[in-house]
């Protein structure tokens, strides 16, 4: 056998270069390795052509189609997302996330009926993170033109959570507003959305004003 087929049968790991670009996409992912991409791409050979079709424009929807609420930069398919355009819901009061999995978060513990406000991130000088590259002028023009009674803070208690929320604090101190933060149910050092839908309830419904929380 040539050593040049001989190398190339030795360093081809699948049978199939298609199999072999699906298993490198969805290794790409968070969380999913190879051996799972592999595991997923065979299950896709095995269903029938239409579910595959469905699957794939699932994604590509998602990808193009998605919009961003006017109001709280939440995900939804118009230009107000759910939570925004029901009117029973509290619009004086806003909660104050970094991320939309902190919404679904916080919604899952059915202890909340105000509204949101997505930040996009936290301020996070290592990572290149400033105030700039977040919504939170947006949330500033809110308070000033809504009839918004209280901000909740609802970050992640870590150093980059804590300095995002005393900074948007100083922002809106000469506002009038009440200002109030999630109690420390939720422990120093935890994200939102991995805690548990009890404590995070607890701590929504036990929120404290922010001058004590320093």
């Amino acid at each position: 056998m040539p050593d040049g087929i001989k190398c190339k049968q030795m360093n081809q790991k699948y049978s199939s270069a298609l199999l072999e670009n699906a298993v490198n996409a969805l290794s790409s992912l968070p969380g999913i390795g190879r051996k799972t991409a592999l595991r997923l791409a065979l299950y896709m050979l095995r269903r029938d052509v239409d579910y595959t079709d469905r699957f794939v424009s699932a994604l590509a929807s998602l990808r193009h189609d998605v919009k961003y609420c006017r109001m709280c930069h939440n995900i939804c398919d118009d230009e107000l997302c759910a939570i925004c355009a029901d009117l029973s819901r509290d619009h004086s009061v806003v909660c104050v996330v970094e991320n939309i999995k902190e919404v679904m978060a916080i919604e899952n513990t059915g202890q909340f009926r105000g509204v949101y406000h997505v930040l996009g991130g936290v301020i996070s000088p290592m990572d290149g993170i400033g105030p700039g590259d977040l919504e939170i002028d947006s949330l500033v023009e809110r308070v000033k033109e809504e009839n918004i009674k209280e901000v909740i803070f609802a970050l992640s208690t870590t150093m980059e959570g804590d300095m995002t929320s005393f900074f948007i604090y100083k922002k809106l101190s000469s506002l009038g507003v009440k200002v109030s933060v999630i109690s420390r149910g939720v422990s120093i050092g935890d994200e939102i959305e991995y805690a548990d839908e009890i404590t995070l309830g607890r701590s929504i419904v036990n929120r404290i004003d922010f001058n004590q929380s320093k």
